[in-house]
């Protein structure tokens, strides 16, 4: 393949009956897990890949415990070019294995995905290796049929909320309420929001690795200003426990980080924001954003469950 070719397929809009009579409103999932790379980083990290080989370059570096480095890994894999993924120390054994498959050097770099970025822009001044950060600005709204009445989605290091918004200010979706969705001890987007500015959170305490940024990128946190944005932070055991309903509901594996997203759904979110008059009484659907099921195993989704006492 050539810069030329897209990587990315859009995605699947499917109306769930199980998380509706949850909800008690239309819910649907915009099921970016079954991206090719299993993830919505391939949107716009396969855009970066393909423009950085169009500009000359012979090797790709990518920070990122599981998602991000999955997506970079697979586009640097189809179109030819070597990837060095810098992964931290919390990541997986199975998802460095899956990370090695696709083809990649893995090194483990940090305790957290912030000490991990630092060797990897370290390692992209070498010639000819170019940097491909883990942010990404998927443009999925242009791909739902009508307006919704909220979109629910994960925040970790804030690509995917900056996507979301970008997407719902280009289709004129503007009055759109987001439901921004973390787990407490990777709440870094819900820290800032509350303190009026950019706060790193001293470590990352989640089984949600994925949303193991430190501190929100800036564009998320002034978005937060500038669009209908409502943050909430749920448990480890609603974001795990909303994997396994999930799993028996709709027969797909998630990882904890999308389990947030689906514990609004499981837990309640929704009505709790409409009666604090955060959402809109009226809202009758919402789109949530199934972000990627990389990051886990139906083993590892057990042990979990054993560790927060879920039976």
């Amino acid at each position: 393949m050539s810069y030329k070719d897209k990587l990315y397929i859009n995605t699947p809009l499917l109306e769930s009956h199980p998380l509706s009579k949850h909800a008690g409103i239309t819910v649907y999932l915009k099921l970016e897990n079954v991206q090719p790379s299993a993830t919505f980083k391939i949107r716009g990290i396969s855009h970066l890949c393909q423009k950085a080989l169009k500009e000359g370059a012979k090797h790709f570096v990518c920070s990122s415990g599981g998602n991000a480095g999955l997506a970079a890994a697979y586009s640097a894999r189809k179109l030819g070019v070597p990837a060095t993924i810098i992964v931290p120390e919390s990541t997986p054994t199975f998802a460095v294995e899956r990370l090695r498959g696709e083809g990649a050097t893995v090194k483990v770099g940090g305790k957290v995905w912030d000490d991990s970025n630092q060797h990897t822009l370290k390692l992209a001044q070498q010639p000819g290796y170019v940097y491909i950060p883990p942010f990404d600005h998927p443009v999925i709204c242009k791909e739902l049929a009508k307006k919704p009445g909220a979109i629910i989605c994960t925040v970790g290091e804030g690509g995917l909320l900056s996507g979301v918004v970008a997407g719902l200010r280009k289709v004129g979706w503007t009055d759109v309420p987001v439901v921004a969705m973390e787990t407490k001890g990777a709440d870094s987007f819900n820290a800032a929001v509350t303190a009026g500015k950019l706060v790193t959170i001293p470590d990352i305490t989640s089984v949600a690795k994925c949303l193991g940024a430190k501190t929100v990128a800036q564009e998320a946190f002034n978005l937060s200003k500038q669009h209908p944005i409502h943050s909430v932070v749920v448990t480890d055991e609603e974001a795990v426990g909303a994997c396994a309903k999930f799993l028996d509901d709709e027969r797909l594996l998630v990882e904890p980080a999308c389990g947030a997203a689906l514990a609004a759904i499981y837990s309640p979110v929704i009505s709790r924001l409409q009666d604090q008059g955060r959402l809109p009484g009226g809202v009758t659907s919402v789109v949530v954003v199934v972000c990627g099921g990389n990051n886990i195993t139906l083993k590892q989704l057990e042990t979990w469950k054993g560790q927060l006492g879920l039976t």
